[in-house]
């Protein structure tokens, strides 16, 4: 998200990695031997209840790191490990994730910003890397001293362990939880999740020039007088390197509930998702309703879309955000039907949403443009 100086980055290394590796735990970690340990535990299956997910089954790295499976439900949400239990929630992408700032309250914008999960909860990544393998939803696992048993049954984990984080590290269960989470953020904080090397990564260091639609469609991103797009989705100004398209706070944008989820889901449909306000550290109920805004990174092959994948294709999120100003475009291309209202109205931020009205042919431009910020090992996937 910021250029690579040495305020920002020490010998190619995000900050947040530098600071797991100089923590007391870990005073005998490299950083890409900490990020290997990491990696092998991300692809762990054995680290589940049933053994049958790792963290890389809903964050796959062939796919954007979502959850690819189709599960019953168009991959609108994930499969626990039980392989019966579905989620509410579409799986943010991992990638990326590092960029996201620990959750907190910015005094001077008067928001909720960063952290992990749609609703902030975890503070960083090794916070949220701690999450799923206890989630009963998830992964499984009864407790903490569960997880540890089952690291140690790995004779390679075990050494591997000793040698980064010291001869204590198996004596206290608490202790060697941490020091996974704390391997699991660093593989997930290292380039390989990271690379910034789309085509517009590419167009800024000169290596890629833009189509005509796609010149148009970053235009139109970046414009304060035709869409709003920038107002969440950018934290530099524009055409500036290692930008992640997202501000990191939380919004309604008006998303309908996903009821087709919920039929086989099981959750009731008239219930609420409560967002930013189901964070324990958010009380006020001005925040019922919010999600963080998602980095656009990977965006045209990580659908679907919205915290609770209610839409299918991006063209569709495109179309929704247009109808709050285009009283001709009614209807949801998808179902053909008129867009449902949001789950919650009372906190929607219509300002946010104000914005010039797009022709069919602006909304493929920014469509156009939102494909260059694929990563180039994706760009296959790309329709």
């Amino acid at each position: 998200m910021r250029k690579q100086t040495s305020t920002t980055r020490t010998r190619g290394l995000p900050i947040l990695l530098m600071a797991i590796i100089s923590m007391p735990m870990a005073t005998h970690a490299t950083a890409s031997g900490l990020a290997e340990l990491g990696r092998m535990l991300y692809f762990d299956v054995n680290l589940s209840k049933d053994r049958t997910q790792s963290c890389a089954t809903c964050h796959t790295p062939t796919t954007g790191f979502i959850d690819s499976r189709d599960n019953g439900v168009s991959a609108m949400a994930s499969l626990g490990d039980d392989q019966q239990s579905l989620g509410d929630r579409q799986a943010p992408s991992a990638a990326y994730a590092v960029f996201s700032p620990d959750f907190h309250f910015d005094t001077k914008q008067q928001e909720f910003i960063g952290g992990q999960f749609w609703d902030g909860r975890a503070k960083d990544l090794a916070e949220q890397a701690g999450g799923p393998p206890l989630n009963p939803a998830e992964m499984a696992m009864p407790d903490k001293s569960s997880v540890v048993t089952r690291l140690q049954d790995n004779a390679n984990y075990k050494q591997m362990f000793i040698n980064y984080f010291g001869e204590q590290i198996w004596q206290q269960p608490e202790l060697a939880y941490s020091a996974m989470t704390q391997a699991i953020a660093a593989f997930e904080a290292s380039p390989e999740v990271s690379p910034f090397d789309s085509k517009y990564d590419r167009y800024l260091k000169g290596q890629y020039e833009l189509t005509g639609q796609e010149e148009l469609g970053m235009a139109l991103f970046f414009s304060n007088n035709n869409t709003n797009c920038h107002s969440c989705h950018m934290l530099r100004q524009p055409e500036q390197a290692r930008e992640t398209f997202s501000n990191y706070q939380f919004h309604n944008i008006g998303t309908p509930a996903n009821l087709q989820l919920r039929a086989q889901n099981g959750v009731a449909m008239d219930a609420v998702d409560q967002g930013l306000l189901a964070n324990p550290a958010v009380t006020d109920a001005s925040h019922l309703g919010k999600f963080k805004v998602p980095t656009l990174r990977n965006i045209a092959i990580t659908g679907p879309y919205m915290h609770n994948g209610v839409f299918a294709q991006l063209g569709t999120v495109l179309a929704f955000y247009d109808q709050f100003n285009n009283p001709k475009r009614n209807l949801n291309p998808e179902t053909g039907n008129p867009w449902r209202t949001a789950e919650v109205p009372s906190t929607v931020n219509h300002e946010l949403l104000e914005a010039k009205v797009l022709s069919d042919a602006k909304l493929a431009a920014l469509e156009a443009f939102l494909h260059t910020l694929t990563d180039q090992r994706y760009e296959h996937l790309l329709n």
